[in-house]
């Protein structure tokens, strides 16, 4: 569908369009002509992708002095998808594009013939070449069918028509191409191994070293020098490994390069808000880009872990061994090179942007400084710090203060501590007879000597510069409003009876991140299917979106059925409220609950739980109960665990066994994995069941002073938080289980306090639209009967007629859209 919205000509490749797309798609050329940000929830399953890449790219087209789209996503999965999506708006662009050119050519050519009936005779024609060429819509859930429209496009204009590049950026490990590299077995291996091969040093070695690896893919980059460019095209991951292949480039270095000639970049979230990757990746976007925060739900925890760091025994242990190995290294080069030493001396006097520190690049440095103030940028490193030895006694001094510190917490009269980063830097400066100034260029300073003394492998000293970090930040950050707390705590493990005291650098304020984008950005897009209460997220980012929105679901039925049961088949009410999550009755109802309702339901089922303790427990008592026997009965019984490579495992067995029809339940923790970033659609997922409301855990310290900072910063309700964010998680989980128009499932939330009107209300709109009061208040026994109706009348075959009345074809679009709407005729 070729259409025009509000002046703007959209190119969207399919040939109807929902309702709450057109609307989506409005809102966002609201922002984008506003020039500001926005907060747009769109139920899941109903192509929010699509909408923003064929609105955003056609508002590119008709607007060249826009910049970059760039659209930041959670997981590699996520980001192919994203790609491939692209490659199909881009294909539908540049077939309407070209075909555009051949009616141009052909109305020249017609006008230099006399007979009109023959040039009514073409357009006619024409006409109907178009028809034939346009992308027909295929309303079936998507399978696993061969990539198209990737790679380099030459032909027709390039990619879109219009010569777009899109790119996605990743680590070493989903980029490199090089086999003894690949033979690494985690990402540290990867990239020690890869700047052991890539670094400025190590290729000065290699000129007279032959016996020296380098890359050869590097090598060939490097040799390339300015002829290194991209063609037009959409490349993901395997595409930009298999071009770098042939080309003999590197992909991961090629991308950092092109970066300045995309159109579109898709990378993950940190490469935007955490700065210590940020200022390597993101530096040179234009003011005039748009970022996009796809899947942005929890966008204000992301923000607060990328300024936190935490701190423990074993950290400073290990900080301690590395400051050790570094004073050998040292002691070694002094003898040996003493001339190198000199010269980052003399490098620190000049200062940091002039040392080229800012704008080392990738391969020179592995990581950048988390937070810069203006003095740190613009002076020169104090002096106290500039010789290398004696800035290893510098931090020495910080390793063992925090080592005493840690020693107070965990001993006879320690216990929990909470201070503001200005108490805990005077208490240092006391201690130490250190000056704060030094502090704010702890991590630079490390990243400098680091680089000097040619260290291939960076994660050996992940701890060091963890203490580093922690340094600069507190110093940085003492000042003004305390937007930290530093919280000591003498058992900061999550085993029971393990003694693990922790320093914990906590971030308070997620504003603090995100809020460099909204000021440099003129347009920020963040959306999701679970935004749900919305106006709560301008408060937590500090923001004033000019467009906030949280759209309907049109249906031709009712595909999903959510259920509030509050009580068992015994009548007791079940919930995992702190007082009633060990009672024997409500473990009983939940068990019987399962077991009941996997009998019900064919397929596959999914059980969330509110914690990994919680789920623990409930699942032993069940197996005394006898009760995992009976649910083995009907389904097979899969368990997410804390270890990736088990869950992962899990889920593939999992799949396999709703593929092969014995049927299957997988047991999860909201908050986890599973809930963030894996699609239960279609038989794989007809039921998700929320056993509880998956509060966060109150007595965390941390927890009480980020709510305390809410509460006396931005008026913002403990209670209210509380609320909003565990209704948003349980959102989350159960949006898992619809994908699709044509696919359907059951919503189950199994907590009496669901039947609250202040909790279920914050639900988003989306799945309100569905929950009537013939679905709130039951007990086990008419749930089940409810969702065997349920499922008798949707595995009735889907109706393709009512599915097209959901749809809006070219005349609906135009009849509901004048006189603002005029479509472009085909």
């Amino acid at each position: 569908m070729r259409f025009n919205l509000d002046g703007l000509e959209v190119f969207f490749p399919y040939d109807r369009i929902y309702l709450e797309q057109y609307q989506y798609m409005r809102s966002l050329k609201q922002t984008l002509d506003a020039g500001g940000h926005c907060l747009l929830e769109m139920p899941t399953g109903t192509g929010k992708t699509v909408c923003l890449l064929s609105l955003i790219t056609s508002y590119q087209m008709a607007n060249p002095n826009c910049g970059k789209l760039v659209y930041c996503t959670r997981t590699v999965p996520e980001m192919n998808s994203v790609m491939e999506e692209l490659g199909t708006v881009f294909n539908y662009r540049s077939e309407q594009l070209k075909l555009d050119r051949e009616t141009a050519a052909a109305s020249r050519t017609q006008q230099d013939e006399d007979d009109v009936m023959m040039d009514v005779d073409n357009s006619q024609q024409q006409q109907q070449q178009q028809q034939q060429r346009k992308r027909k819509r295929i309303y079936a859930p998507k399978q696993n069918e061969p990539k198209a429209n990737m790679g380099p496009i030459p032909n027709d204009g390039g990619a879109g028509g219009s010569g777009a590049l899109a790119l996605c950026l990743s680590s070493r490990r989903n980029m490199c191409i090089h086999e003894r590299v690949l033979r690494e077995s985690d990402r540290e291996g990867i990239d020690a191994a890869c700047r052991s091969m890539t670094a400025p040093w190590a290729l000065e070695r290699a000129k007279t070293d032959e016996a020296a690896e380098t890359c050869q893919y590097f090598d060939g980059f490097q040799a390339a020098g300015e002829a290194t460019s991209m063609p037009s095209g959409v490349y993901d991951l395997e595409e930009l490994k298999k071009w770098g292949k042939g080309k003999n480039w590197c992909p991961y270095y090629l991308t950092r390069q092109a970066i300045n000639h995309a159109t579109v970049l898709v990378f993950n979230y940190q490469y935007m808000l955490d700065p210590k990757v940020s200022k390597m990746v993101s530096k040179e976007l234009e003011s005039e880009s748009i970022v996009v925060f796809d899947e942005a739900h929890n966008i204000d925890s992301v923000c607060i872990e990328a300024l936190s760091v935490t701190v423990n025994e074993r950290n400073l242990d290990q900080a301690t061994r590395s400051l050790g190995r570094l004073s050998s290294e040292v002691a070694r080069i002094k003898a040996s090179d003493s001339e190198r030493l000199q010269r980052e001396y003399q490098n620190l006097v000049n200062g940091l942007v002039d040392q080229g520190l800012l704008e080392a690049s990738a391969n020179e440095i592995g990581f950048s400084s988390n937070v810069l103030s203006p003095d740190v940028i613009n002076e020169a490193v104090p002096g106290n710090i500039r010789r290398a030895e004696h800035f290893i006694s510098f931090m020495k001094k910080i390793v063992e203060h925090l080592k005493s510190r840690l020693r107070t917490v965990a001993g006879p009269r320690g216990g929990v501590i909470s201070e503001t980063p200005l108490a805990f830097l005077h208490r240092m400066i006391t201690t130490t007879s250190l000056e704060a100034k030094p502090l704010k260029f702890a991590y630079s300073r490390l990243s400098s000597l680091l680089r000097t003394l040619q260290v291939p492998n960076l994660d050996d000293y992940n701890a060091l510069t963890d203490v580093a970090d922690f340094a600069s930040l507190v110093a940085t950050y003492s000042e003004g409003l305390p937007r930290f707390a530093i919280i000591m705590e003498p058992n900061g493990s999550s085993l029971p009876g393990a003694s693990d005291p922790v320093i914990q650098l906590a971030c308070l304020d997620s504003s603090l991140a995100i809020a460099p984008l909204f000021k440099r950005f003129g347009s920020v897009i963040i959306t999701s299917g679970t935004l749900s209460p919305i106006d709560l997220y301008p408060k937590l980012l500090q923001f004033e979106p000019c467009v906030s929105e949280s759209f309907n679901m049109s249906t031709f039925r009712p595909c999903i059925r959510p259920l509030v049961i509050t009580r068992g088949s015994d009548q007791l009410p079940v919930s995992t409220k702190f007082d009633d999550r060990g009672d024997m009755g409500v473990v009983r109802n939940y068990g019987s609950m399962l077991v009941e309702l996997c009998s019900s339901i064919p397929d596959g089922v999914v059980a969330f739980f509110t914690s990994y303790s919680y789920m623990e427990s409930i699942i032993s008592e069940w197996d005394g109960m006898g009760i995992l026997r009976q649910l083995t009965k009907s389904k097979l019984v899969f368990i997410e665990t804390k270890d990736v490579v088990e869950t992962t495992l899990a889920l593939d067995n999992f799949r396999r066994a709703c593929d092969s029809g014995r049927g299957a339940v997988f047991l999860s923790v909201a908050r986890g994995k599973v809930s963030e970033g894996i699609n239960f659609d279609r038989h794989y997922g007809r039921a998700v069941i929320m056993f509880g409301v998956p509060f966060q855990y109150t007595l965390s310290h941390i927890l009480r002073a980020r709510l305390e900072y809410l509460q006396t910063n931005y008026q913002i309700r403990e209670q209210d938080f509380l609320n909003f964010d565990a209704l948003r998680q349980a959102s989350q989980c159960v949006g898992r289980v619809i994908r699709s128009k044509t696919d359907y499932g059951l919503m189950i939330f199994a907590d009496s306090r669901y039947n609250r009107h202040d909790k279920r209300t914050k639900l988003p709109k989306w799945i309100l639209q569905f929950l009537g009061d013939g679905q709130l208040n039951l007990s086990t026994d008419t749930a089940i009967a409810q969702v065997k109706h349920f499922l008798r009348v949707m595995a009735q075959p889907v109706d393709q007629n009512a599915l097209k009345e959901v749809l809006l074809s070219f005349e609906e679009v135009e009849a509901m859209s004048q006189p603002s709407i005029q479509m472009i005729a085909p």
